[in-house]
């Protein structure tokens, strides 16, 4: 099965065709487990999971809390872990570097027993796609692999994550002015 063109391709059709309606990360997050269900009747589709139901043995993730995750009830088989991105309120480079983070995450959830971790970021704001590219906003703005070391560009800027894969960020439209990137984490990277 290939996650993007038997699950997300079509999720971003039903988008697109106004068949589901998403707003912000939280109608987001619902509306994906929705459809997911739908797709997965013999697994469970759950939200907000923390790491340590899946992982009894101290591990160090980047976060704590996966937004979706698709696991079977015995937790034999971990499906897929989805990371969600939807800003709404503009502070580009620092939403970009959380970005960052959830691909950090979704490469140690992958490395840890998911089938696949996928982070997808929506965005209906042009200025987390196209504007200027130095630092931080090539990744996201210029096509700049994303890999290696990401320092936080705003604040104290002592703050910083490590990237193992090497990805690009790929913006795609969905309806108006949505446009939407996936990043999927493969143990290669």
């Amino acid at each position: 099965m290939s996650f993007f063109s038997d699950l997300i391709a079509p999720f971003l059709a039903s988008v697109a065709m106004g068949r589901i309606e998403i707003y912000n990360e939280f109608s987001l997050q619902h509306e994906l487990g929705i459809f997911l269900r739908t797709k997965f009747p013999d697994y469970r589709v759950q939200f907000e999971r923390n790491v340590s139901f899946f992982f009894q043995q101290p591990m160090s993730f980047t976060k704590r809390e996966i937004d979706i995750s698709v696991f079977s009830s015995d937790r034999t088989v971990l499906k897929c872990a989805i990371e969600l991105k939807y800003p709404r309120n503009g502070q580009y480079p620092k939403q970009m570097f959380s970005f960052c983070k959830d691909i950090a995450f979704a490469e140690e959830l992958n490395a840890a027993g998911f089938s696949h971790a996928v982070l997808m970021i929506f965005a209906d704001d042009h200025l987390f796609h196209r504007g200027p590219v130095e630092g931080i906003y090539g990744y996201f703005r210029g096509g700049k692999m994303l890999n290696g070391r990401v320092c936080k560009p705003t604040g104290s800027k002592d703050d910083e994550v490590t990237i193992n894969g090497m990805y690009t960020v790929n913006w795609s439209p969905v309806a108006g002015s949505l446009m939407c990137s996936i990043v999927e984490v493969t143990a290669a990277g």
